[in-house]
């Protein structure tokens, strides 16, 4: 069997003031599970000012390379944090695709089609490169304290926060707080503890990962085969990997024997057959099932579920875990808020609708995707197979070939958003993520919109000879004065004219525009953001 939980980066246990404590310390933010969302949630926490009690009942990253693929809003958050240079200094950059049927290409698509964004349609980078770099990130940050060897065990709700039990290797303490986070992943002890359940479904198909380490000229892209010739009957995926490490996904059936195929005996003989005479080495193995399935709800009480612990979908298009940080991100602009006093508690309500709506978003593209992909009856079978006949010559054909949509960003359709006055064209939409575009700053140097935004709401005003004053509580830019668009990218993806005005959120999110720039607007919708209005 390969060595499936080869330890790379390891932390040491320390004993907290906490646990000496003659009475529960109380905090005011708990995140439980340091993986990427908890991770994530805690960093951008912190950088709001909130100190943040991280808790991991592990001590060490590295148990196989798991998710891989993070997509470019993913890269857009995890720059804000401070860590997106890095991650596509060390990833490998994609953005084409291609579908096959048999060897034969049925179609190929690129992502980013366009130029003048500061971070790729996607990176591939193995998941605990991502945990490193998290986890870096997070030392350099005084106002987060990581606990490693740190496992919960109870949980008891209280009007006014949560009080946690912890396992340590000195025996249990207890600690209070005013919200706890839930980032424990899909077998969450957090929902475990709150005695929740999961409502979707699990689909019978098992699909083998495996990552092997090989010198190949293979085609950094993402390539899908329905029926290949290699793996008769089934499908096949590869993408590239950092350091001539590729990742392999083969579909094996609903009657595989999971231990026996995860055998090198088994696997080996496999890859064989899809990679011919290259020569490769086993890095790491396992074997999934597909999973689609959410909590009812992801708030409770003083509790709040994120990422793996609040939902799950299924590996292809890359939705889990891009979607937990996206997660994260939402949560924690509008929980810093609400500790900070300046949005109320029914904020989160926005969270649970925005979110949860996000959540069915993917599970409804997942599910989808795992039925054409794992048709379940020959009537299904030839239907797909129809559709994949077509493909090459019929663009009605080529829509619905669904070898897994790939992660998007969000676009929430929400009450924190203002509605528009008048009509805007252009790429922005209301309630997605602001477009990026290059930009000119002040100093001559050169950059891009997003890493500009300082995470808090903006209001980005088109200059017009006049000389705008945002409304308190904002951070105002003025294109023309501030930044430069000396390329019109901006004004083409926001269709900006003069003076049109433009409200952004901490995470990024456009919440209100207007064709002029008005103080007493601008102040209405921030507060409508807060989940006052």
């Amino acid at each position: 069997m390969v060595d499936q939980h080869k330890v790379l980066y390891q932390y040491a246990y320390r004993r907290s003031p906490d646990q000496d404590a003659r009475a529960p310390a109380r905090h005011p933010v708990i995140v439980v599970g340091a993986g990427p969302v908890g991770l994530t949630a805690a960093i951008d926490l912190a950088l709001r000012g909130i100190p943040v009690v991280l808790l991991d009942d592990s001590d060490r990253i590295g148990e196989g390379s798991r998710g891989i693929c993070h997509s470019k809003r993913t890269l857009e958050i995890l720059d804000r944090l401070g860590i997106g240079e890095r991650l596509v200094a060390e990833g490998v950059t994609w953005k084409l695709g291609k579908v096959y049927r048999g060897d034969a290409l049925v179609y190929s698509f690129d992502l980013l089609p366009e130029d003048g964004h500061k971070m790729p349609a996607f990176i591939n980078l193995q998941q605990y490169r991502l945990e490193k770099a998290l986890v870096d990130r997070a030392a350099e940050i005084d106002r987060i304290d990581l606990r490693w060897k740190n496992r919960v065990v109870g949980l008891e709700r209280r009007n006014d926060g949560v009080r946690l039990t912890v396992e340590t290797p000195d025996g249990p303490y207890r600690m209070d707080g005013d919200w706890v986070i839930a980032a424990d992943g899909v077998r969450s002890t957090v929902r475990d503890l709150l005695s929740l359940d999961f409502a979707g479904l699990a689909f019978e198909d098992k699909f083998l990962i495996a990552d092997v380490r090989m010198a190949a000229d293979f085609p950094t892209e993402r390539r899908f085969w329905f029926e290949p010739t290699f793996h008769s009957g089934q499908s096949a995926l590869m993408h590239r990997q950092p350091d001539n490490v590729w990742r392999i996904d083969l579909q094996l059936g609903p009657d595989a024997d999971a231990e026996a195929e995860q055998k090198p005996e088994r696997v080996i003989p496999r890859l064989r057959t899809a990679l011919g005479d290259v020569p490769f080495e086993l890095e790491w193995v396992s074997l999934y099932r597909f999973n689609c399935r959410r909590l009812e709800r992801f708030v409770h009480g003083r509790v709040v579920f994120v990422g793996d612990a609040a939902h799950q979908v299924s590996p292809f298009g890359a939705r889990g875990g891009n979607s937990g940080i996206q997660d994260a991100e939402n949560l924690a602009w509008k929980l810093a808020a609400i500790v900070q006093g300046k949005g109320e508690a029914s904020l989160l309500d926005s969270y649970e609708c925005e979110r949860g709506r996000a959540a069915d978003e993917n599970i409804l593209h997942s599910t989808r995707s795992t039925d054409f992909i794992a048709p379940h009856s020959q009537a299904e079978r030839r239907l797909r197979n129809a559709v994949l006949a077509l493909s090459p010559r019929a663009e009605f054909a080529r829509r619905m070939v669904n070898s897994g949509r790939l992660s998007v960003a969000s676009v929430y359709d929400t009450p924190l958003s203002t509605p528009d006055e008048t009509p805007f064209a252009g790429a922005a939409r209301l309630g997605a993520p602001v477009p990026d575009a290059p930009m000119r700053r002040r100093d001559g140097g050169s950059g891009f919109l997003l890493e500009r935004l300082a995470g808090e709401f903006e209001v980005l005003a088109v200059g017009d000879g006049a000389d705008p004053h945002a409304a308190d509580g904002v951070k105002l830019t003025v294109i023309g004065r501030d930044l430069y668009d000396d390329t019109g990218t901006f004004a083409q993806r926001f269709d900006a004219t003069p003076g049109a005005t433009y409200l952004v959120r901490p995470d990024q999110h456009l919440c209100a525009r207007w064709r002029s720039f008005d103080v007493g607007k601008i102040a209405a919708a921030r507060h409508r953001a807060l989940g006052r209005g």
